[in-house]
């Protein structure tokens, strides 16, 4: 086999649970000859959706599903988190109406996370759900967003608080995608993978650690294995709870004031620099708790900031992110809850911490 011919992709299965059907996760290069396969013989229409920045893909795609004797149709969306409104969802229900879509038909989102978001979200209203394959085309989208089934689209009240559950019939993660990935949209994304070291793998933060700066491009002799672990360490937490109701509250880890802060900055700040500061408030939160050990908590700081991810946030934004986070889908009622790490790989609910010890966690992220 020569360098230029593609390997077999790894395949990873996320389990279906709550009456849904598995799927496989497909990691590898020149994946896109197995989209056919996901969208099934059923399938007259395939809408396919995509973001002004990837205009030629989207419109490449189609052409390759015309030609293969799908109506298909290219439908394009505002650049990130722009595409999460009711506003642009409506936009896309209006072309599924003009053009037909019925429940064989097929949506294909493919992007970054916020198109798979609102990709997924409009095949789950459409019709009360239809098929959809997510393509995602970033690290963050394949490591997070396009995997396990959570849809959504961002309010004037927060991100994410409306959306539905609804698993794509199959992912595919192409890793020659991510070549063309401006420098600082691919360190956003290792925000996510370096998550998944602390709450479950830490082998990743091994990888991260021997060589931050290969890390930080998609050329780096690891970035095939920090993929696969990521999404393996996510297929199996949603295996088990698509629902959210237990184990799969650990993939928040760092999330509870990562999601205040992008409301704050209307969803100006990157998702994955959002997450790197939310998770040194989540160590600070679990010491102060006397829960996480101060060598694992210092941890946090030194491989985030290895990779180029921040660390802090503006010191006067408190009583606001405060505020926001008590409309947190982790909420109840008006107690807080956050997850935190009793050690490395262990993640556990801190419920109604002590607004003193919350004060004093955001102090060692403030700025």
């Amino acid at each position: 086999m020569t360098e230029q011919e593609p390997r077999e992709p790894v395949r990873i299965r996320v389990g279906g649970t709550a009456g849904t059907a598995p799927y496989d996760v497909l990691i590898g290069r020149q994946l896109l000859g197995e989209l056919p396969g996901l969208i099934g013989p059923d399938a007259k229409r395939v809408a396919v959706l995509h973001p002004e920045a990837l205009s030629a893909t989207g419109e490449a795609i189609r052409e390759d599903l015309a030609a293969q004797g799908y109506e298909a149709i290219a439908v394009q969306l505002p650049n990130a988190e722009e595409a999460k409104s009711a506003e642009v969802a409506a936009y896309c229900w209006s072309v599924l109406g003009q053009t037909g879509f019925t429940r064989t038909d097929v949506i294909v989102g493919i992007g970054g996370g916020a198109t798979t978001d609102l990709a997924g979200f409009v095949a789950a209203t459409w019709l009360r759900g239809v098929r959809w394959v997510a393509v995602p085309t970033t690290v963050l989208g394949m490591v997070d967003a396009a995997v396990g089934g959570k849809t959504g689209i961002n309010t004037a009240e927060g991100k994410n608080l409306v959306g539905a559950f609804h698993p794509p019939a199959g992912v595919l993660c192409d890793l020659a995608s991510l070549e063309s990935l401006p420098v600082h949209d691919y360190v956003s994304g290792l925000a996510e993978v370096i998550k998944a070291g602390f709450i479950a793998d830490p082998v990743i933060l091994d990888l991260v650690e021997a060589d931050p700066q290969a890390a930080r491009t998609p050329r780096g002799p690891h970035t095939a294995e920090l993929i696969e672990r990521s999404v393996r360490v996510k297929a199996d937490v949603v295996s088990q709870d698509l629902k959210e109701s237990g184990l799969r509250e650990i993939l928040n880890y760092g999330h509870t004031l990562a999601h205040a802060i992008e409301k704050n900055e209307r969803y100006s700040w990157r998702h994955g620099a959002a997450v790197s500061v939310g998770m040194v408030f989540a160590a600070e939160l679990g010491r102060l708790a006397g829960r996480l050990d101060d060598a694992t908590a210092d941890r946090h700081r030194a491989v985030l900031e290895s990779v180029g991810l921040p660390l802090t946030y503006r010191g006067d934004q408190w009583p606001k992110l405060l505020e926001t986070m008590k409309v947190d889908k982790k909420s109840r009622g008006d107690r807080l809850r956050f997850i935190v790490l009793a050690g490395l790989g262990k993640p556990v609910v801190l419920e109604a911490p002590d607004p003193a010890v919350l004060l004093a966690a955001y102090a060692e992220v403030a700025k």
